[in-house]
C-alpha cells in the first residue's frame, strides 16, 4: 500500500500497537529505544534477529519495526551490511509483507545503514534497490557530538518539530547519492531532517554543524511512501531535558523568563509522533 510521504494512511489493522526492536550481535541501543517508546506510550519487545529467523517471534505481530544503533557484526564488511544480508536472506518476505501493511519502520544510525543496504530508503517503486550510501565521515574519524537538526519536509515523522538536538556517534554517516536521486528526494519531500546551525540556519556542509560531510546536509530521509524513516543522529540517547548538552544554560534562561522547566527533551517529539500515527 502506498501513500504520499506527507499523508497519514487509514488505520485498519487490528494488530496491537506494539513495536519490535531488532537486536543482534553488535547492536547496542535497544534499551534506550525501548525506553523512549515506553515514555511516548508504546509497548515494545527487544527481539534478537535469530529468534525471528527461527520463528519463535513473528514480525506480523507488530506494527512498528525499529533497527536501532550500534555496530552490527562489528561493521566488518561495511556498516550495517552483514545485518542487512541476514535480513535479506532470511526475513525478506516477512519484511515486504510488513511494509505492505499499515505499519512503520525506523532505522537509527546503524539502523539507517541497514535500511540503506536493504534499499528500504528511499525505496523508489515496488522493487527496493540501493540508491544511497553512507560513506566514511569526511574527517575519517568517529564523530561523537551533539548536532542540531531541522525538518526539511512535513510528514508523519516531523509533525510539530521545530528542531532536534541530539548526539551522533558514527564513523560512516556521510550521506551520498547521485544528482538524480537527490532531485527525487528533494522534490518528493523525502528529506526528513538536515543538519543545521544552532540558529537553524543551513549548515552548508560546514563542520561541526554537518559532522560528517553529508551531501545537502542530509541527516535523515524517508521512503517514497513515507512509512520508513532512516536517520543518523540518536534522538533516543537524549530523551530528557537534562540529557541535552546545553541544559544548564537553557535552565537559567527559562528560570529568568519565569517559564517551567520541561521534563523531556525536544527529541521525544519524534517518538510521540510515532504513537500519534497509530492512535490517530
Amino acid at each position: 500500500m502506498k501513500s504520499p510521504a506527507g499523508s497519514v494512511p487509514g488505520r485498519k489493522s487490528t494488530i496491537p500497537e506494539k513495536g519490535l526492536i531488532m537486536s543482534g550481535y553488535g547492536i547496542n541501543s535497544e534499551m534506550e529505544t525501548q525506553e523512549a517508546l515506553r515514555r511516548a506510550g508504546m509497548r515494545s519487545d527487544i527481539v534478537h534477529i535469530n529468534d525471528l529467523i527461527a520463528g519463535t517471534k513473528r514480525l506480523s505481530e507488530y506494527r512498528l519495526l525499529v533497527f536501532p544503533g550500534g555496530f552490527s557484526y562489528g561493521d566488518d564488511t561495511g556498516a550495517g551490511n552483514a545485518y542487512a544480508n541476514r535480513v535479506r536472506n532470511n526475513l525478506w518476505d516477512d519484511v515486504c509483507e510488513f511494509l505492505d501493511g499499515d505499519n512503520l519502520v525506523l532505522g537509527i544510525c546503524n539502523g539507517f545503514q541497514i535500511l540503506a543496504n536493504l534499499g528500504l530508503v528511499p525505496a523508489f517503486g515496488r522493487t527496493p534497490a540501493r540508491e544511497i550510501a553512507l560513506m566514511p565521515n569526511r574527517k575519517g574519524v568517529l564523530e561523537c557530538r551533539f548536532v542540531t537538526l531541522k525538518p526539511a519536509s512535513e510528514n508523519l515523522w516531523t509533525r510539530g518539530i521545530s528542531h532536534l538536538y541530539c548526539p551522533v556517534s558514527h564513523g560512516e554517516g556521510n550521506f551520498y547519492c547521485t544528482d538524480e536521486t537527490l532531485n527525487r528526494l528533494e522534490s518528493g519531500g523525502m528529506v526528513a531532517f538536515t543538519y543545521c546551525r544552532d540558529d537553524l540556519g543551513p549548515a552548508n556542509g560546514e563542520f561541526p554543524y554537518n559532522p560528517n560531510g553529508s551531501r545537502a546536509d542530509i541527516a535523515g530521509i524517508t521512503s517514497e511512501d513515507g512509512k520508513v524513516l532512516g536517520m543518523m543522529p540518536h534522538p533516543e540517547r537524549a530523551m530528557e531535558f537534562v540529557n541535552l548538552y546545553d541544559w544548564p544554560l537553557m535552565k537559567e534562561k527559562l528560570v529568568r523568563e519565569g517559564k517551567p522547566l520541561p521534563s523531556e527533551s525536544v527529541n521525544m517529539r519524534l517518538f510521540h509522533n510515532i504513537v500519534d500515527f497509530f492512535r490517530g
